[in-house]
């Protein structure tokens, strides 16, 4: 998450966490999923989540 403040801090309105269990990390923008780890099955690679976030803006 601070990989994305600190490179889209300007476009950025409003981040929400939301714990969850079993492994459960994704990423949606505006109401898109960007990002799953429990669809990939592994961690996001360092750069990934910012590089599809982008693609989308």
């Amino acid at each position: 998450m601070a990989e994305l403040v600190e490179n889209l801090e300007d476009r950025i309105e409003e981040i929400t966490l939301v714990p969850s269990g079993g492994g459960k990390f994704e990423i949606t923008v505006n109401e898109n999923l960007v990002y799953s780890k429990l669809k990939t099955k592994r961690h996001a690679e360092a750069g990934e989540v910012l590089a599809l976030v982008r693609k989308i803006q």
